[in-house]
């Protein structure tokens, strides 16, 4: 598996192609089942058109079939408490409502673009949920999971993943988190 066709991308199995992943990217592959492994596919983009609105329309994806992973945290008792948020492009996530109950933190907010960077090992504009720190939750709206293939970071700016969204519940750390995709503010 992993050969995947979303709109002008074409993948192959990620598990051939490390060299298009983070090394904790693909070290987590590694770590995975083979057969949840196999789910994933990988596509070598132009680093320039990495960000969602250009790499929508320059690869010719659906919004609705690309995802975005932020990093959120929150403190409580002295403690920071940070998770991986993944919603579909086509919505933000519910920071201050859905994350921070499950965080269980007065107020959460996104990391600071060199935290995440520095926590995840990942360049920012590529930050993928295959490869979070050990011990994170993966917090994942329903509507990713339901889609039938998504498009995520694959911990670099010159890469992408596909995968089925369903598959993404067997990560490390994954549940789904009703409502945490809301829609854009207007």
């Amino acid at each position: 598996m992993g050969t995947f066709s979303i709109g002008a991308l074409g993948t192959e199995p990620a598990t051939d192609h490390t060299d298009l992943l983070a090394e904790p990217v693909a070290a987590a592959l590694a770590a995975l089942p083979p057969d949840v492994a196999r789910q994933f596919g990988v596509a070598e983009i132009d680093p320039d058109d990495s960000d969602t609105a250009r790499f929508t329309e320059r690869y010719e994806v659906p919004l609705d079939a690309s995802a975005n992973c932020v990093v959120v945290s929150g403190r409580r008792s002295g403690e920071t408490r940070t998770a991986g948020c993944l919603v579909l492009a086509t919505t933000r996530v519910d920071v201050n409502g859905a994350a921070r109950r499950r965080l269980d933190v007065r107020k959460a907010s996104f990391a600071a673009q060199r935290d995440a960077v520095e926590l995840t090992g990942m360049e920012y504009g590529g930050i993928t949920p295959l490869g979070l720190p050990p011990g994170w939750p993966l917090l994942v709206d329903e509507a990713v999971l339901t889609a039938p293939l998504v498009v995520l970071g694959s911990g670099v700016r010159h890469g992408k993943l596909v995968v089925p969204g369903a598959a993404l519940l067997a990560l490390p750390g994954a549940e789904s988190l009703p409502g945490l995709g809301v829609p854009p503010v207007s």
